[in-house]
Protein backbone atom coordinates (compact mmCIF):
# COMPACT_ATOMS: atom_id res chain seq x y z
CA UNK A 1 0.00 0.00 0.00
CA UNK A 2 0.67 3.66 -0.30
CA UNK A 3 2.49 5.64 2.41
CA UNK A 4 0.89 7.83 4.44
CA UNK A 5 1.89 10.43 7.14
CA UNK A 6 -0.13 13.00 9.39
CA UNK A 7 1.15 16.33 9.96
CA UNK A 8 -1.71 17.28 11.84
CA UNK A 9 -5.34 16.47 13.22
CA UNK A 10 -4.15 13.08 15.05
CA UNK A 11 -4.25 14.27 18.20
CA UNK A 12 -7.62 15.86 17.86
CA UNK A 13 -9.83 17.33 15.76
CA UNK A 14 -7.50 20.64 14.01
CA UNK A 15 -4.61 21.24 12.55
CA UNK A 16 -5.74 19.37 9.50
CA UNK A 17 -2.63 17.97 7.30
CA UNK A 18 -1.62 14.64 5.84
CA UNK A 19 0.86 13.49 2.96
CA UNK A 20 0.26 10.76 0.66
CA UNK A 21 3.69 9.28 -0.38
CA UNK A 22 3.30 7.92 -3.98
CA UNK A 23 7.35 6.74 -3.82
CA UNK A 24 10.14 7.81 -1.69
CA UNK A 25 10.42 10.81 -3.61
CA UNK A 26 6.98 11.96 -4.95
CA UNK A 27 4.05 13.11 -2.30
CA UNK A 28 1.09 14.78 -2.34
CA UNK A 29 -0.23 17.16 0.74
CA UNK A 30 -3.54 17.04 1.66
CA UNK A 31 -4.94 20.28 4.13
CA UNK A 32 -2.73 22.48 5.97
CA UNK A 33 -4.67 23.49 8.89
CA UNK A 34 -4.37 25.80 11.83
CA UNK A 35 -4.29 24.17 14.89
CA UNK A 36 -6.44 25.49 17.97
CA UNK A 37 -6.70 25.05 21.50
CA UNK A 38 -4.28 22.70 23.10
CA UNK A 39 -4.11 20.30 20.07
CA UNK A 40 -0.53 20.04 18.43
CA UNK A 41 1.10 17.88 15.86
CA UNK A 42 3.38 15.16 17.07
CA UNK A 43 6.69 17.24 16.16
CA UNK A 44 5.14 20.30 18.26
CA UNK A 45 3.45 22.62 15.98
CA UNK A 46 0.76 24.14 17.62
CA UNK A 47 -1.64 27.49 17.69
CA UNK A 48 1.23 29.15 18.74
CA UNK A 49 3.98 27.82 16.78
CA UNK A 50 2.97 28.10 13.59
CA UNK A 51 5.96 27.36 11.06
CA UNK A 52 5.82 24.16 8.74
CA UNK A 53 7.46 21.43 11.15
CA UNK A 54 7.92 18.53 8.20
CA UNK A 55 10.14 18.15 5.35
CA UNK A 56 8.48 19.21 1.87
CA UNK A 57 11.33 18.15 -0.59
CA UNK A 58 8.82 15.16 -1.56
CA UNK A 59 6.09 17.49 -1.97
CA UNK A 60 4.59 18.02 -5.55
CA UNK A 61 1.49 19.31 -4.90
CA UNK A 62 -1.28 20.41 -2.35
CA UNK A 63 -5.06 19.58 -1.72
CA UNK A 64 -7.69 21.94 0.02
CA UNK A 65 -10.35 19.84 0.74
CA UNK A 66 -12.37 23.11 2.30
CA UNK A 67 -11.44 26.39 3.63
CA UNK A 68 -12.02 26.04 7.14
CA UNK A 69 -8.88 28.06 9.20
CA UNK A 70 -8.13 24.40 10.81
CA UNK A 71 -7.70 22.77 7.09
CA UNK A 72 -5.80 25.78 5.16
CA UNK A 73 -4.49 28.44 8.10
CA UNK A 74 -0.77 27.39 7.93
CA UNK A 75 -1.19 27.93 3.83
CA UNK A 76 1.25 31.01 4.23
CA UNK A 77 3.64 29.21 5.70
CA UNK A 78 3.67 26.74 3.38
CA UNK A 79 3.89 29.20 1.01
CA UNK A 80 6.67 30.73 3.06
CA UNK A 81 8.91 27.58 3.60
CA UNK A 82 9.04 27.05 -0.55
CA UNK A 83 6.09 25.30 -1.56
CA UNK A 84 5.19 26.32 -5.28
CA UNK A 85 3.41 23.59 -6.57
CA UNK A 86 -0.16 23.25 -7.96
CA UNK A 87 -2.99 24.20 -5.05
CA UNK A 88 -6.07 21.69 -6.40
CA UNK A 89 -9.73 22.34 -4.81
CA UNK A 90 -13.32 23.07 -6.12
CA UNK A 91 -14.06 26.09 -7.88
CA UNK A 92 -16.26 27.31 -4.91
CA UNK A 93 -13.35 26.92 -2.67
CA UNK A 94 -10.65 28.90 -5.31
CA UNK A 95 -13.48 31.93 -4.82
CA UNK A 96 -13.41 31.34 -1.15
CA UNK A 97 -9.75 30.56 -0.09
CA UNK A 98 -7.99 34.51 -1.32
CA UNK A 99 -10.82 35.58 1.53
CA UNK A 100 -9.42 33.17 4.25
CA UNK A 101 -6.04 33.38 3.79
CA UNK A 102 -6.53 37.51 3.85
CA UNK A 103 -8.36 37.54 6.92
CA UNK A 104 -5.71 34.94 8.54
CA UNK A 105 -2.47 36.74 7.41
CA UNK A 106 -4.34 40.01 8.91
CA UNK A 107 -4.92 38.52 12.36
CA UNK A 108 -2.68 36.28 12.86
CA UNK A 109 0.69 37.17 10.77
CA UNK A 110 0.68 40.82 9.37
CA UNK A 111 -1.14 44.00 8.63
CA UNK A 112 1.49 44.88 5.84
CA UNK A 113 -0.58 45.78 2.70
CA UNK A 114 2.51 44.80 0.20
CA UNK A 115 3.00 41.80 2.28
CA UNK A 116 -0.65 40.46 2.45
CA UNK A 117 -1.16 40.89 -1.52
CA UNK A 118 2.15 39.37 -2.47
CA UNK A 119 1.26 36.78 -0.67
CA UNK A 120 -2.49 36.52 -2.18
CA UNK A 121 -0.47 37.07 -5.86
CA UNK A 122 1.96 33.59 -4.75
CA UNK A 123 -1.79 31.96 -3.80
CA UNK A 124 -3.95 32.71 -6.68
CA UNK A 125 -1.03 31.77 -9.44
CA UNK A 126 -0.87 28.22 -7.50
CA UNK A 127 -4.79 27.54 -7.32
CA UNK A 128 -6.20 24.59 -9.69
CA UNK A 129 -9.68 25.02 -9.32
CA UNK A 130 -11.55 21.90 -9.95
CA UNK A 131 -15.27 20.43 -11.06
CA UNK A 132 -16.50 17.74 -8.87
CA UNK A 133 -16.93 14.20 -10.41
CA UNK A 134 -14.21 14.80 -13.06
CA UNK A 135 -10.64 13.65 -13.07
CA UNK A 136 -7.36 15.39 -13.23
CA UNK A 137 -4.00 14.51 -13.83
CA UNK A 138 -1.65 15.72 -11.07
CA UNK A 139 2.15 16.22 -12.80
CA UNK A 140 4.64 14.37 -11.26
CA UNK A 141 8.35 16.19 -11.92
CA UNK A 142 10.86 12.56 -10.43
CA UNK A 143 9.28 9.49 -11.85
CA UNK A 144 7.11 9.49 -14.91
CA UNK A 145 6.58 6.13 -14.58
CA UNK A 146 3.71 6.34 -11.95
CA UNK A 147 0.68 8.74 -12.81
CA UNK A 148 -1.98 9.84 -10.42
CA UNK A 149 -5.25 11.44 -11.06
CA UNK A 150 -7.25 13.66 -8.77
CA UNK A 151 -11.16 13.86 -8.52
CA UNK A 152 -13.28 15.49 -6.76
CA UNK A 153 -16.59 14.60 -4.51
CA UNK A 154 -19.10 16.96 -2.84
CA UNK A 155 -18.76 16.50 1.03
CA UNK A 156 -21.29 18.45 2.37
CA UNK A 157 -19.62 20.60 4.92
CA UNK A 158 -19.73 23.60 4.01
CA UNK A 159 -19.89 25.30 0.58
CA UNK A 160 -17.23 24.36 -1.63
CA UNK A 161 -15.90 21.10 0.70
CA UNK A 162 -15.05 17.98 -0.95
CA UNK A 163 -13.87 14.50 -0.08
CA UNK A 164 -10.61 13.74 -2.64
CA UNK A 165 -9.98 10.41 -4.23
CA UNK A 166 -6.25 10.19 -6.00
CA UNK A 167 -5.94 7.20 -8.01
CA UNK A 168 -2.13 5.77 -8.27
CA UNK A 169 -1.65 4.09 -11.14
CA UNK A 170 1.96 2.36 -11.30
CA UNK A 171 3.25 -1.14 -12.50
CA UNK A 172 4.16 -2.00 -9.69
CA UNK A 173 0.42 -1.51 -8.49
CA UNK A 174 -1.66 -4.70 -9.01
CA UNK A 175 -5.03 -4.81 -7.24
CA UNK A 176 -7.25 -7.64 -8.22
CA UNK A 177 -5.86 -7.46 -11.53
CA UNK A 178 -5.81 -3.72 -11.55
CA UNK A 179 -3.08 -1.75 -11.71
CA UNK A 180 -4.17 1.20 -9.81
CA UNK A 181 -4.98 2.63 -6.50
CA UNK A 182 -7.34 4.46 -4.83
CA UNK A 183 -6.84 6.60 -1.63
CA UNK A 184 -9.81 9.05 -0.42
CA UNK A 185 -9.00 11.91 1.62
CA UNK A 186 -12.42 12.48 3.50
CA UNK A 187 -11.69 16.29 4.66
CA UNK A 188 -14.35 17.02 7.07
CA UNK A 189 -17.91 15.22 5.48
CA UNK A 190 -20.89 16.41 6.54
CA UNK A 191 -24.34 15.30 7.64
CA UNK A 192 -27.45 14.81 5.90
CA UNK A 193 -29.62 17.40 5.21
CA UNK A 194 -27.89 20.23 5.81
CA UNK A 195 -28.92 23.78 4.80
CA UNK A 196 -27.84 24.87 1.12
CA UNK A 197 -25.67 21.71 0.48
CA UNK A 198 -26.37 18.83 -1.59
CA UNK A 199 -25.81 15.24 1.37
CA UNK A 200 -22.00 13.80 0.84
CA UNK A 201 -22.30 10.55 -1.52
CA UNK A 202 -19.58 7.32 -1.06
CA UNK A 203 -17.42 6.58 -4.26
CA UNK A 204 -18.16 3.12 -5.58
CA UNK A 205 -14.40 2.13 -4.57
CA UNK A 206 -11.90 2.76 -2.58
CA UNK A 207 -8.77 0.39 -1.58
CA UNK A 208 -7.23 3.06 0.79
CA UNK A 209 -9.55 5.31 2.82
CA UNK A 210 -8.35 8.31 5.68
CA UNK A 211 -11.99 9.37 7.76
CA UNK A 212 -12.78 12.02 9.86
CA UNK A 213 -13.91 10.84 12.98
CA UNK A 214 -15.27 14.00 15.26
CA UNK A 215 -18.37 12.51 15.69
CA UNK A 216 -17.32 9.11 16.03
CA UNK A 217 -19.32 8.81 19.11
CA UNK A 218 -22.57 10.28 18.85
CA UNK A 219 -24.98 11.43 16.53
CA UNK A 220 -27.01 13.77 15.48
CA UNK A 221 -30.54 15.29 15.85
CA UNK A 222 -32.65 14.99 12.77
CA UNK A 223 -33.27 18.29 11.07
CA UNK A 224 -36.60 19.32 11.90
CA UNK A 225 -35.95 18.70 15.27
CA UNK A 226 -32.79 20.26 15.75
CA UNK A 227 -34.55 22.98 13.93
CA UNK A 228 -37.45 23.30 16.30
CA UNK A 229 -34.40 23.08 19.17
CA UNK A 230 -33.05 25.84 17.89
CA UNK A 231 -36.20 28.21 17.71
CA UNK A 232 -37.43 27.21 21.37
CA UNK A 233 -33.93 28.05 22.34
CA UNK A 234 -34.01 31.59 21.04
CA UNK A 235 -37.55 31.47 22.36
CA UNK A 236 -36.82 30.92 26.13
CA UNK A 237 -33.72 32.96 25.94
CA UNK A 238 -35.39 36.01 24.37
CA UNK A 239 -38.68 35.39 27.17
CA UNK A 240 -35.70 37.16 29.61
CA UNK A 241 -34.92 40.20 26.92
CA UNK A 242 -31.21 39.01 26.58
CA UNK A 243 -29.25 38.82 24.11
CA UNK A 244 -28.67 34.94 22.51
CA UNK A 245 -24.77 34.81 21.81
CA UNK A 246 -24.06 32.33 19.06
CA UNK A 247 -20.35 32.00 18.27
CA UNK A 248 -20.00 30.12 14.60
CA UNK A 249 -17.55 30.38 12.07
CA UNK A 250 -17.87 32.94 9.75
CA UNK A 251 -17.62 30.49 6.81
CA UNK A 252 -20.49 27.82 6.43
CA UNK A 253 -22.19 28.04 9.80
CA UNK A 254 -23.00 31.82 9.82
CA UNK A 255 -24.59 30.94 6.82
CA UNK A 256 -26.63 27.60 7.52
CA UNK A 257 -27.91 29.52 10.50
CA UNK A 258 -29.06 32.18 8.89
CA UNK A 259 -30.89 30.03 6.78
CA UNK A 260 -32.56 28.44 9.36
CA UNK A 261 -33.45 31.90 11.49
CA UNK A 262 -34.76 33.08 7.84
CA UNK A 263 -37.05 29.65 7.71
CA UNK A 264 -38.28 30.13 11.56
CA UNK A 265 -39.39 33.55 10.96
CA UNK A 266 -41.30 32.66 7.84
CA UNK A 267 -43.19 29.96 9.75
CA UNK A 268 -43.59 32.38 12.29
CA UNK A 269 -44.97 35.28 11.08
CA UNK A 270 -46.72 37.37 12.93
CA UNK A 271 -46.10 34.94 16.16
CA UNK A 272 -44.73 36.88 18.87
CA UNK A 273 -42.31 35.59 22.16
CA UNK A 274 -43.46 37.22 25.33
CA UNK A 275 -41.19 38.91 28.16
CA UNK A 276 -40.97 36.82 31.50
CA UNK A 277 -40.40 39.84 33.42
CA UNK A 278 -41.97 42.78 31.40
CA UNK A 279 -44.79 40.94 30.41
CA UNK A 280 -44.24 42.66 26.77
CA UNK A 281 -43.48 40.40 23.75
CA UNK A 282 -42.09 40.80 20.45
CA UNK A 283 -42.97 39.67 17.12
CA UNK A 284 -40.58 36.87 15.29
CA UNK A 285 -39.75 39.50 12.42
CA UNK A 286 -39.00 42.23 14.48
CA UNK A 287 -36.06 40.56 16.56
CA UNK A 288 -32.57 42.08 15.69
CA UNK A 289 -30.12 39.15 14.33
CA UNK A 290 -26.74 40.82 14.37
CA UNK A 291 -23.83 39.18 12.04
CA UNK A 292 -20.74 41.14 13.64
CA UNK A 293 -18.14 39.84 11.23
CA UNK A 294 -16.75 41.63 7.90
CA UNK A 295 -15.68 38.34 6.49
CA UNK A 296 -19.08 36.16 7.01
CA UNK A 297 -20.52 39.04 5.53
CA UNK A 298 -17.76 38.87 2.68
CA UNK A 299 -18.87 35.13 2.65
CA UNK A 300 -21.94 35.51 2.60
CA UNK A 301 -21.82 37.22 -0.68
CA UNK A 302 -20.06 34.31 -2.62
CA UNK A 303 -22.36 31.95 -0.95
CA UNK A 304 -25.23 34.36 -3.11
CA UNK A 305 -23.53 34.12 -6.06
CA UNK A 306 -22.82 30.97 -5.89
CA UNK A 307 -26.39 29.31 -5.42
CA UNK A 308 -25.56 27.12 -8.92
CA UNK A 309 -24.22 24.65 -5.83
CA UNK A 310 -26.83 25.00 -3.59
CA UNK A 311 -29.41 22.02 -3.13
CA UNK A 312 -32.85 21.72 -4.24
CA UNK A 313 -34.37 23.02 -1.45
CA UNK A 314 -32.65 26.33 -1.59
CA UNK A 315 -33.18 26.40 -4.73
CA UNK A 316 -37.00 26.34 -4.74
CA UNK A 317 -37.01 29.27 -1.59
CA UNK A 318 -35.55 31.79 -4.21
CA UNK A 319 -37.60 30.76 -6.77
CA UNK A 320 -40.50 31.67 -4.82
CA UNK A 321 -39.33 35.31 -4.04
CA UNK A 322 -37.79 34.70 -0.61
CA UNK A 323 -34.24 36.05 0.66
CA UNK A 324 -32.62 32.73 2.51
CA UNK A 325 -29.11 34.64 3.79
CA UNK A 326 -30.38 38.64 3.19
CA UNK A 327 -33.76 38.52 4.56
CA UNK A 328 -34.69 42.41 5.76
CA UNK A 329 -34.16 41.17 10.06
CA UNK A 330 -30.14 41.08 9.18
CA UNK A 331 -27.75 43.70 10.57
CA UNK A 332 -24.30 43.54 9.89
CA UNK A 333 -21.74 44.95 11.72
CA UNK A 334 -18.42 45.92 9.64
CA UNK A 335 -16.17 48.27 11.29
CA UNK A 336 -14.16 47.99 14.65
CA UNK A 337 -16.12 51.38 16.17
CA UNK A 338 -19.58 50.22 15.35
CA UNK A 339 -18.67 46.81 16.65
CA UNK A 340 -17.74 48.40 20.10
CA UNK A 341 -21.04 50.68 19.92
CA UNK A 342 -23.25 47.40 19.73
CA UNK A 343 -21.36 45.52 22.28
CA UNK A 344 -21.85 48.70 24.67
CA UNK A 345 -25.08 48.91 23.21
CA UNK A 346 -26.54 45.36 23.57
CA UNK A 347 -25.14 45.48 27.39
CA UNK A 348 -27.15 48.41 28.37
CA UNK A 349 -30.25 47.96 26.31
CA UNK A 350 -33.00 45.24 26.89
CA UNK A 351 -34.40 44.55 23.65
CA UNK A 352 -33.96 41.28 22.56
CA UNK A 353 -30.98 40.38 19.93
CA UNK A 354 -29.06 37.47 18.51
CA UNK A 355 -25.60 38.17 17.49
CA UNK A 356 -23.65 35.91 15.28
CA UNK A 357 -20.07 36.20 15.32
CA UNK A 358 -16.97 34.72 14.95
CA UNK A 359 -14.82 32.57 15.94
CA UNK A 360 -16.88 29.23 16.37
CA UNK A 361 -14.46 28.08 19.47
CA UNK A 362 -14.25 31.82 20.76
CA UNK A 363 -11.12 31.56 20.77
CA UNK A 364 -10.66 34.91 19.32
CA UNK A 365 -12.28 37.66 16.95
CA UNK A 366 -15.30 39.44 18.12
CA UNK A 367 -17.25 36.90 20.06
CA UNK A 368 -14.63 37.66 22.69
CA UNK A 369 -15.73 40.73 23.62
CA UNK A 370 -19.81 40.12 23.43
CA UNK A 371 -18.88 37.49 25.93
CA UNK A 372 -16.31 39.29 28.22
CA UNK A 373 -19.33 42.19 28.23
CA UNK A 374 -22.68 39.54 28.39
CA UNK A 375 -21.31 36.55 30.10
CA UNK A 376 -21.73 38.21 33.88
CA UNK A 377 -25.94 39.15 33.06
CA UNK A 378 -27.93 35.73 33.58
CA UNK A 379 -30.45 37.13 31.26
CA UNK A 380 -28.64 36.26 27.87
CA UNK A 381 -27.51 32.94 26.46
CA UNK A 382 -24.75 31.28 25.04
CA UNK A 383 -25.51 28.99 22.51
CA UNK A 384 -22.90 26.86 20.93
CA UNK A 385 -24.10 25.22 17.91
CA UNK A 386 -20.85 23.49 16.97
CA UNK A 387 -17.61 21.35 18.60
CA UNK A 388 -15.39 23.18 21.03
CA UNK A 389 -12.13 21.74 21.16
CA UNK A 390 -9.96 20.61 23.66
CA UNK A 391 -8.24 23.82 25.52
CA UNK A 392 -10.38 26.67 23.80
CA UNK A 393 -13.08 28.95 25.81
CA UNK A 394 -15.51 27.32 24.07
CA UNK A 395 -15.11 24.20 26.14
CA UNK A 396 -14.38 25.94 29.13
CA UNK A 397 -17.29 27.43 28.97
CA UNK A 398 -19.74 24.37 28.22
CA UNK A 399 -17.80 22.73 31.41
CA UNK A 400 -18.09 25.09 33.61
CA UNK A 401 -21.37 27.20 33.58
CA UNK A 402 -24.08 26.58 35.95
CA UNK A 403 -20.73 25.68 38.76
CA UNK A 404 -20.81 27.77 41.82
CA UNK A 405 -17.68 30.15 40.88
CA UNK A 406 -17.41 29.26 37.24
CA UNK A 407 -15.76 31.53 35.22
CA UNK A 408 -13.70 31.72 31.80
CA UNK A 409 -10.59 32.95 31.44
CA UNK A 410 -10.16 35.82 28.00
CA UNK A 411 -6.27 37.66 28.09
CA UNK A 412 -5.36 36.55 31.26
CA UNK A 413 -8.92 37.81 32.99
CA UNK A 414 -11.39 35.76 34.91
CA UNK A 415 -15.13 36.36 33.52
CA UNK A 416 -17.82 34.79 35.73
CA UNK A 417 -20.15 32.70 33.51
CA UNK A 418 -23.78 33.94 34.54
CA UNK A 419 -25.67 33.46 31.41
CA UNK A 420 -27.25 30.56 30.40
CA UNK A 421 -25.16 27.95 28.43
CA UNK A 422 -26.74 25.51 26.14
CA UNK A 423 -25.56 23.45 22.89
CA UNK A 424 -27.05 22.23 20.17
CA UNK A 425 -25.16 19.75 18.97
CA UNK A 426 -27.43 18.85 15.48
CA UNK A 427 -26.04 22.04 13.79
CA UNK A 428 -22.43 20.71 13.80
CA UNK A 429 -21.47 20.72 10.08
CA UNK A 430 -19.73 17.25 10.49
CA UNK A 431 -20.96 14.00 9.86
CA UNK A 432 -22.19 11.73 12.92
CA UNK A 433 -21.17 8.45 14.15
CA UNK A 434 -24.11 6.57 11.74
CA UNK A 435 -23.37 9.02 8.56
CA UNK A 436 -19.37 7.95 8.69
CA UNK A 437 -20.30 4.34 9.33
CA UNK A 438 -22.92 4.42 6.23
CA UNK A 439 -20.33 6.65 4.01
CA UNK A 440 -18.38 3.30 4.68
CA UNK A 441 -21.05 1.00 3.96
CA UNK A 442 -22.35 2.59 0.89
CA UNK A 443 -19.28 1.63 -0.93
CA UNK A 444 -19.76 -1.13 -3.54
CA UNK A 445 -16.00 -2.11 -2.97
CA UNK A 446 -14.79 -1.82 0.23
CA UNK A 447 -11.22 -0.60 1.27
CA UNK A 448 -8.61 -2.73 2.49
CA UNK A 449 -7.43 -0.47 4.91
CA UNK A 450 -9.07 2.92 6.70
CA UNK A 451 -7.19 5.68 8.84
CA UNK A 452 -9.23 7.66 11.21
CA UNK A 453 -8.49 10.56 12.40
CA UNK A 454 -9.73 14.30 13.58
CA UNK A 455 -11.54 13.16 16.45
CA UNK A 456 -10.78 12.79 20.20
CA UNK A 457 -9.59 9.54 21.79
CA UNK A 458 -12.87 8.60 22.61
CA UNK A 459 -14.88 9.32 19.16
CA UNK A 460 -11.86 7.15 17.51
CA UNK A 461 -12.28 4.28 19.62
CA UNK A 462 -15.57 3.95 19.26
CA UNK A 463 -15.64 4.44 15.17
CA UNK A 464 -12.97 1.85 14.96
CA UNK A 465 -14.89 -0.42 17.09
CA UNK A 466 -17.93 -0.28 15.30
CA UNK A 467 -16.62 -0.44 11.79
CA UNK A 468 -14.23 -3.62 13.62
CA UNK A 469 -17.90 -5.31 14.44
CA UNK A 470 -19.16 -4.73 10.80
CA UNK A 471 -16.22 -5.10 8.40
CA UNK A 472 -13.38 -7.60 10.65
CA UNK A 473 -11.98 -7.61 7.07
CA UNK A 474 -10.74 -4.35 6.63
CA UNK A 475 -7.43 -2.54 8.25
CA UNK A 476 -8.35 -0.83 11.05
CA UNK A 477 -5.78 1.89 12.22
CA UNK A 478 -5.59 5.42 14.48
CA UNK A 479 -2.27 6.96 13.34
CA UNK A 480 -0.23 8.36 16.94
CA UNK A 481 1.63 10.62 14.06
Amino acid sequence: MLTIKHHGAVQGVTGSCHELFIDHHQSILIDCGLFQGAETSGSGAGANRLEIDFDLSAVQALLVTHVHIDHVGRLPYLLAAGFHGPIYCSKPSAELLPLVIEDALKVGVTRNASIIRACLTRLASQIVPMDYGEWIKIPLTRDQSTQVELKLYQAGHILGSAYGVFRVKSPAIKVSGRRYHDVLFSGDLGAPYSPLLNAPKSPYRADQVVIESTYGDRNHENRSLRRRNLQQSIEHALSDAGTVLIPAFSIGRTQELLYELEHIIHQNTSKTISHTRSGKSIRWEDIDIIIDSPLASKFTEVYKSLKDYWDKEAKVRVKAGRHPLSFEQVTTIDSHENHLQTVDYLKRQTRPAIVIAASGMCAGGRMVNYLKALLGDARNDVLFVGYQAAGTPGRDILRYHGKAGGYVIFDGVKYPIQAQVKQISGYSAHAGQKDLIHFIKRMRVKPQKVHIVHGDDTAKARLKMLLEEMYPEIKLVIPSE
